[in-house]
This record gives C-alpha cells, structure tokens and sequence, in this order.
C-alpha cells in the first residue's frame, strides 16, 4: 500500500477499523443532533435512565424527605435533670474526696487535717440523707466520705497530739 491512495493515512499505516462498523464516508453530512424540544431517537428525554428510577436512588430503600436526618432508636437515658431520677450525687463525691484529703493533711498538718475530717463527714451525712431520699445513687461515696472523714479527723489529732508531746520534750532541754 502505498501513501496517497483514499483511505490512508500520510503515514502509511491503517487506521484501526470495526469490522461489523458501517463504512465513514469522509463527504457525507455530519448526522443532525435532535432539535430543541424533541425527543431523542432511543425513546427517553435527555438525562433519564432507562431502568425508569431517577439517578441516584436506591429502588429498594425507603424514601425520605429531602434534607431529612436518619432517624435512630432513641437511647434509654435520661437527657438532663429535669427528666427522669435526677441524680444529685454531688454532696457524697467531695465528701469522699475531702474525706480522703484529710486523711493525708491529718499526717502532715493536723491544723488542716482535722477541719478537713470535719467537712467530709459533714458532706458524708448530707450524701446519704439525699439517698435515702432517692435524690442519689450513690451510698457507697457517701459511706466512703463519713469513714475517710473520721479517720482524717482522728490521724489529725493523734498527729496533734503527737506533734505537741515531741515538742514539749525540746523546751525543756
């Protein structure tokens, strides 16, 4: 085959053709696109699937509004204090926390343990009052709060006590 024959490319090599394609004729009139408002030749309007769904939907899901959440079982919680038991645990949790402080300020100042030991057990009895209400579900806190409170106290004056005996012993020296 030699360049310069119809059919050819300047190059010398062929194109890749179709087979079963019908032949291009390089003169005939390009095919007319559909004019505005009519219908394309396969039957369905620009943009439409032929399966007959609308893009982008599951046929199979169930249909929900435009824009709307997911909506999910709702948990069984209560959502703040003023729906369901409304807790007040507050009063037996700093109890057992300045119960458990004045243990350690009981060892090293017992000006501060023992008043520490006091507002535990304070806070103690407070917590299991509310408890006994039902205000609170914490009775093992408040329980907590009264002991560590009592032995802050005691540690406090024993360290006191302890303190004042050691010290009584260097004035006389």
């Amino acid at each position: 085959m030699q360049p310069g024959y119809p059919g050819q490319d300047p190059y010398g090599q062929q194109p890749n053709q179709d087979p079963t394609a019908q032949p291009h004729d390089p003169y005939a009139q390009p095919p007319q696109a559909p004019q505005y408002g009519q219908q394309p030749t396969s039957g369905q309007p620009y943009g439409q699937p032929t399966s007959g769904q609308p893009y982008g939907q599951d046929p199979y899901a169930q249909q929900q509004p435009y824009g709307a959440a997911p909506q999910y079982p709702a948990a069984g919680y209560p959502t703040g204090p003023g729906q369901g038991q409304g807790q007040n645990n507050t009063m037996g949790l700093v109890g057992m926390i300045v119960g458990i402080a004045s243990i350690v300020l009981g060892l090293c100042c017992p000006l501060l343990g023992v008043p520490a030991g006091i507002v535990g057990i304070v806070l103690g009895v407070m917590g299991q009052k509310k408890v006994q209400a039902g205000e609170a579900s914490n009775p093992g806190q408040a329980k907590a709060a009264l002991i560590c409170g009592g032995v802050g106290v005691v540690v406090g004056i024993i360290s006191a006590i302890a303190g004042a005996a050691i010290n009584m012993g260097n004035f006389g020296s």
